[in-house]
């Protein structure tokens, strides 16, 4: 099957068969969190958690955008129609997932995470010596793991669990673009120029076009934000919900099945778990995405068991 890279690329991949982990559902979050806004640990080395207020929103993109945004047409219209959700309070990672913190599950369980899809300065390919340990451009444990499948991710967040004995998941499709708009209408929570992002989310741009390989023809936004490649977590500016770099940075996959559009798409919150659940919903765009999927609206489907250079996660907790 053809899987599309955030830059517009497209890769050939091979599904692996296997037994595929059900998405969980969302759940409103207990009083005993805190109110929103409440940043809490389960524990000494846990990620930090951002209390997200309940909220309706209207998730999708908005009349015209991928034509202002000059998306490509095989990207069209996956984030129609647009239609009102309703979101329980729930908690959300403040940063994405650090190479340090996948590294002490990767210590604790002896998970594998070899083999990974990677830009070569030509093309994207699968490299076995490749992981979380090496993309394939530097990294310091500060950095947003990458290389890391959904079946990676789900494997981190129940390992989380049952080291905390509370539920760990990743984000539903709704719960992410609510926690990215975080109380936006516009393209993206610092407003609809994408030139006016590199204070707010490391996406393709001026230091990606002149130091990445390969990278001078992309289209990039037309500002610096000093990072060629993944920036350390947190290094932008958090958006009104005090969440940082659900655009930009590393991609990251949610807990939904992928289904084409948002036809009969859940108005709850929950995850979406019927589809194509072979393929799971990515959200964000990464450091070498164009523009126009550095986004609220935008998304893509890939196959739950790859994992690419670009691409990580945070967790969600509604306990």
């Amino acid at each position: 099957m053809i899987v599309h890279t955030e830059h517009g690329m497209t890769m050939h991949a091979f599904l692996i068969s296997g037994l595929m982990l059900l998405a969980l559902p969302a759940a409103a979050l207990q009083p005993s969190r805190g109110d929103p806004g409440t940043v809490f640990r389960d524990c000494a080395d846990c990620p930090e958690m951002v209390v997200v207020p309940a909220g309706r929103f209207l998730m999708g993109v908005a009349p015209d955008e991928e034509v202002r945004e000059a998306l490509a047409d095989a990207f069209r219209h996956r984030s129609e129609p647009r239609h009102a959700v309703e979101v329980p309070r729930f908690a959300a990672g403040k940063f994405e997932i650090t190479r340090g913190q996948y590294r002490a599950f990767v210590a604790d369980t002896g998970h594998a995470g070899d083999g990974c899809f990677v830009w070569t300065g030509a093309a994207v390919a699968e490299e076995s010596k490749r992981g979380w340990r090496d993309p394939g451009y530097a990294q310091d444990d500060r950095h947003p793991a990458a290389c890391v499948s959904w079946e990676d991710a789900s494997a981190y967040a129940a390992w989380l669990s049952r080291r905390t004995g509370k539920t760990y998941r990743l984000l539903t499709e709704a719960e992410w673009e609510y926690a990215a708009r975080a109380g936006t209408a516009t393209a993206r929570f610092w407003g609809d120029n994408a030139d006016l992002g590199c204070g707010h989310a490391n996406g393709a741009d001026l230091a990606t076009a002149t130091t990445v390989p390969g990278a001078d023809a992309w289209p990039v936004a037309r500002c610096n934000d000093g990072h060629a490649f993944t920036a350390p977590t947190g290094r932008f500016r958090a958006n009104a919900f005090g969440l940082h770099d659900l655009l930009g940075n590393v991609a990251e996959w949610t807990q939904d099945c992928w289904n084409a559009n948002y036809h009969d798409a859940p108005t709850d919150g929950r995850a979406w778990p019927t589809g194509d659940c072979t393929l799971r919903a990515v959200r964000g765009g990464g450091w070498d995405e164009a523009p126009a999927g550095v986004r609220a609206a935008y998304r893509v489907g890939s196959p739950a068991v790859i994992r690419v250079y670009n691409r990580g996660f945070r967790v969600a907790t509604s306990d």
